[in-house]
């Protein structure tokens, strides 16, 4: 038989809409709101622990819920977005996103700035995977690499420039105002989609997989908690393990499920292409590397170079700033059809390597070191990281969209806390290994305090800015090889012709 009229349309979409820059334009202001608000919160902690008598698990929490809800939604809005209609879904998240903004910044109590960041975080989780979905549909081959380097540029952005933002607010609003800046956001952005962005869906109209939706919520979740609490508790708690053991025993229970029924929100065959396998095990290191070396940076920057929290939030500015260069004059875009997507992905992970291994040697004695290892940083995130989500896009079947863009900022969460939680990690225990009398510091600030005389507090410092060295060279191996690694596969796919994600849209067609 031949193809139904929806998919006909739905095909028709990609690459041919008039106005597709324009609703790039659109979607990635969207996309920009979101994501400053995973890290604009954190200038306004002594604000609400001030006005809102917030405790110190209040504001953990405050910070958390936000993450915790967008991360464990991320799979399930996209299944959402494949199955009712990607515009319809990208519409609901930004007016859930701007109901949830004018709550927290009205809130009065802790509890209700809480509940408030939970809810944004389902508007969120909607907006991440949409955006992306509908970047694919409508964009042909020729110009979605680019597209999608743009769409990654709007996220290295949003979690650069969201302290900064924060900061600017702060100096002349209280600190509600950092949230209700989003609303005229929200509302201009569902006025430009609902008159620019076409409605796109998953013409086969698989039935909702409403256990496994519930499976992946709560296995996510509980794994990102253990991996944001983990610092805090101790990684041999018991509360840290009963949340990991939970969320890897319920996600097991996902994948078993999804293997077992007819129509699967996540396909398991996906993993049997190795372009697939190459592309998310780059994207986990590549959100891996940003997220830990950012985390390591701000402690760098202020506990050893001894700046303050804005001069620190500017100084980390070039990251950013070469990524958007990079990805907004194309460079990205050109490269990977003249290169091939492995070598692509391998260039991009080696200068990231690179990057952090210059901030580690050659950023200790000031800033020119870690100004250069953050250019070269900026270099390698903007080749890999559009390469990497074009290839997880890419080999997944157009009506599963929204389930591609799912997975992908699944792996930016999950690298991301992963990045944290490992390299500091190394952090501390390098950190405590120099100087076994401050083990019992809940910081270096705190271990300074208790420091006996100025030579006490010069060796460390020391072992802290030796401790961050570390981290940062073993956090610069653990890309570089994942880089090679996720290259290989992707090129051993290529040569091997693996074409199993275009099989299910193949059978669509043929229908």
């Amino acid at each position: 038989m031949t193809a139904t009229a929806a998919e006909q349309h739905d095909r028709a979409l990609r690459g041919s809409h008039p106005q597709r820059w324009l609703i790039l334009g659109v979607i990635c202001l969207a996309q920009l709101t979101v994501l400053l608000d995973n890290t604009v919160l954190n200038v306004a902690i002594p604000s609400l622990t001030t006005e809102l008598d917030a405790s110190t698990a209040d504001v953990q929490w405050m910070i958390n819920a936000y993450s915790l809800v967008q991360s464990g939604l991320l799979l399930t809005a996209g299944s959402a977005a494949d199955r009712y209609g990607r515009r319809k879904m990208l519409v609901a998240g930004l007016v859930l996103f701007g109901i949830g903004s004018l709550a927290a910044g009205l809130a009065q109590s802790s509890g209700q700035l809480i509940a408030a960041r939970a809810g944004m975080g389902i508007g969120g989780a909607l907006l991440i995977t949409t955006t992306l979905a509908v970047v694919v549909q409508i964009f042909d081959d020729t110009e979605r690499v680019k597209a999608i380097g743009i769409w990654s540029t709007v996220n290295s952005l949003g979690f650069a420039v969201g302290p900064l933002v924060g900061g600017v607010m702060l100096e002349h609003f209280w600190w509600g105002a950092i949230f209700l800046i989003n609303i005229p956001v929200a509302v201009l952005g569902v006025i430009a989609v609902v008159r620019l962005v076409p409605e796109s869906k998953n013409p086969r109209g698989d039935r909702p997989d409403l256990l496994g939706a519930l499976l992946s919520t709560i296995g996510m979740a509980a794994v990102v908690y253990a991996i944001i609490s983990g610092p805090e508790h101790g990684w041999t708690s018991g509360q840290v393990l009963l949340t990991a053991f939970t969320g890897a025993a319920v996600l097991t229970g996902f994948v078993l499920w999804e293997l077992h029924i007819p129509y699967p929100m996540l396909d398991m065959h996906f993993f049997r292409d190795q372009r697939f396998v190459g592309a998310v095990a780059g994207a986990v290191l590549v959100a891996f590397g940003m997220g830990g070396s950012l985390f390591l940076l701000t402690q760098h920057l202020q506990f050893v170079l001894g700046y303050g929290p804005l001069e620190a939030g500017l100084r980390t500015a070039p990251l950013a700033m070469t990524v958007v260069a990079l990805n907004l004059t194309g460079l990205g875009a050109r490269l990977v059809p003249k290169m091939g997507t492995p070598a692509t992905i391998a260039t991009g992970m080696s200068l990231l390597a690179a990057g952090l291994g210059a901030i580690a040697l050659l950023g200790g004695e000031g800033y020119g070191g870690m100004l250069l290892g953050l250019v070269v940083m900026g270099a390698g995130i903007a080749l890999a990281m559009p390469a990497m989500a074009n290839a997880i896009m890419s080999a997944i079947p157009p009506e599963k969209a929204g389930v591609g863009a799912g997975v992908n900022g699944t792996l930016a969460e999950f690298g991301n806390g992963l990045g944290v939680a490992v390299l500091g990690a190394v952090l501390t225990s390098r950190f405590a290994t120099l100087v076994p009398a401050a083990v019992g510091a809940a910081s270096l600030p705190a271990a300074l305090a208790a420091a006996d005389g100025a030579g006490d507090r010069q060796r460390i410092t020391d072992a802290f800015a030796s401790g961050l060295e570390t981290s940062q060279l073993a956090g610069a191996v653990a890309v570089l090889a994942g880089g090679l690694l996720a290259a290989a596969l992707l090129r051993r796919a290529e040569r091997g012709g693996a074409a199993a994600p275009e099989q299910p849209a193949a059978r669509a067609d043929s229908a």
